[in-house]
């Protein structure tokens, strides 16, 4: 517990559903307290459909100073900024979230940069690797573009819904930083395999991937934490890969968003 909890405590709180599973309060309030500042990072339960009304209570609450959103709200989080990083303008999402001295929101997306973080930390190299990338969503589409900015030579993308697919290939593409396209989940060939979809947050999802396809020289990361290792990471590890899994992704971010949160 905060030990300076008091009522000049500013209030982080961390929007989103399902939110049982985040350890991000824990986490980010510890940080604020080895930082010595005084900040609670506080989990509510959000359903689609309601952040405007929930946005609408949180701005005239003062000690509201910033937020974290995940699921389902990334997307929808964007409109409600009046300023916003590059990549959350590039992309129409944002995953944090602070005041501006007029009290509006000022966004940005750290899951892309997290992502990769994580990953050379386990032993990735995503420079002039080739990579297969599942999932287009709000994650996702931060994950493509910091895996291209990190010097990925190509990037096939594939996702269930067509439409958010194709508008990511053509968004990619347009960076100019290495060949973008659409394929099927298939890694065979590929340097790194990536989960950038909710598959294996419920026991009965199937695998992102084949784990008969693959190999021991693919570097495997996966996006979801709060579950222990996915199926896909233990199949992973089972053919002898290396491997990155959301928990790390989250621990990676921790060290990235108490400095945006605190505008350093």
């Amino acid at each position: 517990m905060l030990k300076t909890l008091n009522g000049e405590t500013l209030l982080y709180p961390i929007i989103g559903d399902p939110i049982r599973f985040v350890k991000s309060p824990q986490r980010l309030t510890a940080e604020f307290e080895s930082r010595d500042h005084n900040g609670m990072c506080v989990p509510m339960l959000v359903p689609d459909g309601t952040l405007d009304c929930v946005l609408r209570g949180l701005g005239t609450i003062p000690n509201v100073r910033g937020l974290l959103i995940t699921m389902p709200h990334k997307n929808t989080m964007f409109a409600y900024c009046a300023t916003s990083s590059e990549t959350s303008k590039l992309l129409g999402v944002v995953n944090v979230a602070r005041r501006n001295g007029d009290g509006s929101w000022h966004g940005d997306m750290l899951d892309g940069v997290a992502f990769v973080a994580a990953q050379r930390k386990k032993g990735a190299k995503p420079e002039g690797a080739r990579v297969l990338q599942i999932g287009a969503g709000g994650a996702g589409s931060a994950i493509g573009v910091a895996l291209l900015r990190a010097g990925v030579r190509e990037l096939v993308l594939h996702d269930a819904n067509q439409s958010r697919l194709d508008d990511l290939v053509r968004l990619l593409s347009g960076l100019g930083r290495g060949r973008v396209l659409a394929g099927p989940p298939d890694p065979t060939g590929c340097d790194m395999v990536v989960n950038a979809t909710p598959m294996g947050m419920s026991p009965e999802d199937l695998l992102p991937v084949s784990a008969n396809l693959l190999t021991s020289s693919m570097f495997v990361g996966d996006v979801v934490a709060g579950h222990g290792a996915t199926p896909f990471i233990q199949a992973a590890k089972a053919v002898g890969c290396k491997t990155a899994d959301g928990v790390e992704m989250v621990e990676a971010g921790m060290e990235l968003m108490p400095d945006f949160l605190l505008g350093k």
